[in-house]
């Protein structure tokens, strides 16, 4: 496990935390994709330089990437060993969307763009509550895939799968 892609069903399912604490315990570098993605202001980077950026990351000994952007999968798919995949109910996925824009309000995350304070808008909830169900099944059938090619799949299906697959590492 050198080269992991942490991706999950959406917004809220615990994808930032997850490989954070993950990279802890392993020592492995983990990259944020909202990090390579948004400028200040909630202003996307350019696809040239979002995809530049990934594909320097993955040219490294060992790495973790977490994010979705299914757009640029094809950069990372290629080299990752092992995929982690999160996948929470939709109520879960919300509550915690919500209750992550009150602990950071006026504030910005580490784990996004410099300058991108926490918001939630209507854009962004119906994009949450419109790509759930759609991107669970895709998602499925993504995962059955990469294990087919050899890949090292992880499922995690609730807060104590996580829990205890991180449980399983020790920095070494």
């Amino acid at each position: 496990m050198n080269k992991i892609m942490v991706i999950g069903v959406g917004s809220g399912v615990g994808k930032s935390t997850f490989a954070r604490r993950l990279g802890e315990l392993t020592g492995i570098e983990v990259t944020h994709l909202d990090r390579l993605f948004w400028r200040p202001g909630w202003v996307e980077a350019r696809l040239e330089e979002f995809r530049e950026a990934q594909q320097q990351v993955v040219q490294n000994e060992k790495w973790i990437i977490e994010g979705n952007y299914t757009g640029t999968f094809t950069i990372r798919e290629p080299h990752a060993d092992t995929i982690i995949y999160l996948e929470l109910p939709l109520y879960v996925c919300l509550y915690r969307v919500f209750k992550r824009r009150m602990q950071y309000h006026g504030k910005t995350r580490d784990d996004i763009g410099e300058g991108c304070e926490e918001k939630i808008d209507w854009a962004f909830l119906r994009f949450i509550l419109t790509t759930y169900r759609p991107r669970k099944e895709k998602m499925k059938k993504r995962m059955q895939l990469y294990a087919n090619e050899g890949k090292t799949v992880h499922y995690l299906k609730t807060p104590k799968q996580m829990k205890g697959f991180l449980n399983t590492y020790k920095k070494e």
